[in-house]
């Protein structure tokens, strides 16, 4: 599962990219500094690991993942083709969801596009290039279908009348031609430690200081402690993962302790198929016992013995901290 970091220029797109990942790449205080997506792997964040592969004497640990990928900055005229908008939009196609990034504070010595920050306008550029967009896409769509609904099909019918009304788009309708207003947002203000402006108020939002959170990613574990200094990062990765509709169920044992992503609401069979393609098709049954139950028996033969771990069908609902082992 991807998330695009998006924003205008000049915002702390790839310094938090960076600090994200680690890897160093292009932030230079000029706009376009990207221009093809860096694409990042990152783990999640998850205490409940160590406890499950503490529990297990596990020789080794995986956790869930989710990709980060650096867009390039979007201006205003960019579904017209501004500051090369087309490139850059087609690379929101392309991914799940989007982490729009807002600068919410004032620095004469950092480029701003429109000549000063405002996070409520620039946020509506943003969402304004996007509707943009997809209207262009909507209106090609109705081109190609509107042949075969004069011809009575019925399906293309259904589908001019779901494209009528752009902001009643059905979900379905909107994945299936990646329609870009419509991906899950995560809103990040980026904030400093002065001259900062007030913020909108809006759902699936948080603030961090980008620069400090680039800066505490460069330090070792001893420098963060001795500065008493601590990462808000993981916050994001857990919101953008929660964004994206995702639980995590684990396996243990001695070779490993590992976390799964499946979507939330997802069955125990479905939970399989995130392990293997045959576990989906063999699926028998699953013994199961939510992790914080599983350490306080102390091992998974004692919590057999105690009688907490749950014998479930396919259709059982998997709930996140779940810890699974199927039979097959």
């Amino acid at each position: 599962m991807k998330i695009g970091i998006i924003g205008l220029p000049n915002v702390g797109k790839s310094t938090l990219f960076q600090a994200l990942t680690k890897k160093q790449v292009d932030t230079s205080n000029y706009p376009f500094a990207t221009i093809d997506p860096n694409v990042g792997v990152v783990q999640v964040p998850d205490d409940r690991l160590e406890k499950l592969a503490a529990l297990s004497h596990s020789k080794k640990i995986v956790p869930a993942i989710i990709e980060f990928v650096d867009i390039a900055g979007l201006v205003r005229g960019a579904a017209e083709g501004e500051g090369l908008g087309n490139k850059f939009l087609s690379h929101i196609h392309e991914v799940d969801a989007i982490c729009h990034i807002v600068r919410a504070f004032e620095n004469e010595n950092i480029v701003h596009v429109s000549g000063k920050p405002n996070p409520l306008s620039d946020i509506e550029t943003i969402k304004t290039e996007l509707a943009l967009k997809d209207m262009e896409t909507i209106n090609k769509i109705k081109e190609k279908i509107s042949r075969e609904a004069k011809a009575g099909k019925k399906e293309a019918v259904e589908m001019l009348s779901a494209l009528e009304n752009f902001e009643k788009i059905p979900k379905n309708v909107a994945e299936q031609y990646q329609l870009l207003s419509f991906k899950p947002t995560l809103y990040a203000f980026n904030i400093s430690s002065k001259a900062n402006l007030p913020l909108p108020d809006l759902p699936n939002a948080i603030s961090l200081d980008i620069g400090q959170e680039n800066d505490i990613s460069a330090m070792s574990e001893n420098e963060k402690k001795e500065l008493g200094v601590e990462s808000e990062l993981p916050k994001l990765i857990k919101a953008a993962y929660e964004l994206l509709g995702l639980i995590t169920f684990f396996t243990t044992g001695e070779d490993e302790t590992r976390a799964w992503t499946i979507p939330s609401g997802s069955t125990a069979k479905r939970a399989g198929r995130a392990i293997h393609s045959d576990f989906e098709e063999k699926f028998i049954r699953a013994d199961i016992i939510f992790w914080e139950k599983l350490t306080e028996a102390g091992s998974w033969a004692k919590a057999r013995e105690l009688g907490r771990l749950r014998s479930e069908g396919k259709e059982y609902a998997v709930k996140d901290g779940d810890v699974i082992e199927f039979k097959i």
